[in-house]
């Protein structure tokens, strides 16, 4: 799909989207229960929709309706080789292969656009050095088959939160004690302490340690019966970003202020550019203000920097955004599709290694960018239409159906002017 956007200031209120970090977190936990869970969640995407298919063919029942999704968990009962698809989403991948280990239940992944690239090599080594056996690694279809065996589970906390997570869902499964030991400086901790959460939501007891975490074996998954999700920060970024760099107030609405999110650091570092932040209960609203580059670490908050992009490039002075090297393995090679994108559309910026940096002018001429096939790089050249002088053209918009679905619809309720076409006639 093909969108057109005219230039134009964004204005008003929007409800935030569901966390489909929290719903990940939420169907699994509520999978692994002993009874009947439901979660409120009036608009999905694909990603969440691939954990629910794969959880399904574990055996769950998850029906969907109006007014949300109705978990009856996996029953032992349940044998015989699981087609699990994840689709593109790399929490569902790296969140169900442990699980499925410690289930005991023989399992093919299926994988789709960039995710049998991105890197998985840590996860499998210490898996199969706790007799799992693997087949096909770095293709579309992985088949997994063996038992998982508690003990001690050593990792680099450096690649991604995904495989704690994943470790710390499966191991409270496994008959006795196992420890969790992370290598080097753990990253995107929010993701972890979003996990700990709903955990501990759910009964579920993990104990910190200096280096990572000791899990008690023979646990038992109990679930609240009814939870609801939070909105999410990394989307409502978008918006708020959209709003300190195009010149008119936008509130988001339905976001936890007490949150284990990480991308809730975006009051903060648009406080810093300049902006003027204010919350009133669960609502964040944003004006504009006199905005000047910062430096940034994105180590926690990878998914940020997209959005993050569009502000530096409304700031007047030079934005560094440090700590970045993780972009390379997203949906897309971030690194270079930010750059890319903020050039094509008249910016300046460049990357290395483990920087971006953005030297902003308070707005861009405008022009076709492309998604690259990620969601985020989609969001981010529509956004950054409210400082161009000219049309802002994104090829591939369709990419933001994995996260957020209605985006494009919200884009119009706060007075976007857009135009979308088949890029095929």
């Amino acid at each position: 799909m093909k969108v057109t956007i005219k230039p134009a200031f964004l204005e008003g209120t929007i409800q935030s989207i569901v966390s489909k970090s929290h719903m990940h977190r939420l169907l699994i936990c509520a999978a692994l229960s002993k009874s009947g869970t439901h979660i409120p969640c009036y608009a999905s995407s694909k990603d969440i929709l691939a954990t629910a298919g794969c959880l399904n063919a574990l055996g769950a029942k998850i029906q969907t309706s109006c007014d949300g999704f109705y978990v009856s968990p996996i029953t032992e009962s349940e044998t015989g080789k699981a087609i699990l698809d994840c689709g593109e989403s790399g929490s569902t991948y790296r969140f169900l292969v442990p699980i499925i280990c410690a289930l005991n239940r023989p399992s093919q992944f299926k994988l789709s656009g960039q995710l049998p690239k991105r890197p998985m090599d840590e996860l499998w080594r210490v898996l199969e050095d706790h007799r799992v056996r693997i087949c096909g690694k770095g293709s579309e279809c992985v088949s997994i088959t063996g038992h998982l065996t508690p003990g001690r589970y050593e990792i680099p906390g450096d690649i991604s939160s995904q495989f704690i997570s994943g470790l710390l869902f499966a191991l409270p499964l496994l008959s006795q004690q196992s420890e969790i030991v992370i290598s080097g400086t753990a990253k995107s901790l929010g993701y972890i302490r979003m996990t700990l959460d709903v955990l501990k939501t759910f009964s579920v007891n993990i104990i910190p340690t200096k280096s990572g975490f000791v899990i008690p074996g023979a646990q038992q998954f109990v679930t609240p019966e009814d939870i609801s999700p939070e909105g999410d920060w990394s989307n409502a970024a978008f918006w708020l970003c959209a709003s300190a760099a195009g010149g008119k107030s936008i509130t988001v609405a339905g976001l936890n202020m007490d949150t284990s999110q990480g991308d809730s650091a975006i009051i903060d570092i648009l406080k810093r550019f300049g902006a003027d932040v204010k919350i009133s209960g669960n609502s964040v609203t944003v004006n504009p203000g006199t905005m000047h580059g910062i430096n940034i670490n994105a180590g926690d908050i990878p998914d940020l920097v997209p959005a993050i992009a569009v502000a530096a490039a409304a700031a007047e002075g030079t934005t560094v955004i440090e700590n970045v090297n993780r972009l390379r393995f997203k949906e897309s090679n971030r690194l270079h599709a930010i750059c890319e994108t903020l050039n094509r559309l008249g910016g300046e910026s460049e990357f290395t290694d483990d920087t971006i940096v953005i030297h902003g002018h308070g707005n861009l001429s405008g022009g076709i960018a492309d998604s690259f096939g990620d969601h985020r790089i989609a969001m981010m050249g529509s956004v950054a239409s409210v400082i161009c002088k000219n049309d802002v053209i994104i090829n591939g918009a369709q990419a933001v159906e994995k996260s957020y679905p209605a985006f494009f619809d919200d884009f119009i309720s706060l007075g976007g002017m857009l135009k979308k076409e088949d890029e095929n006639k």
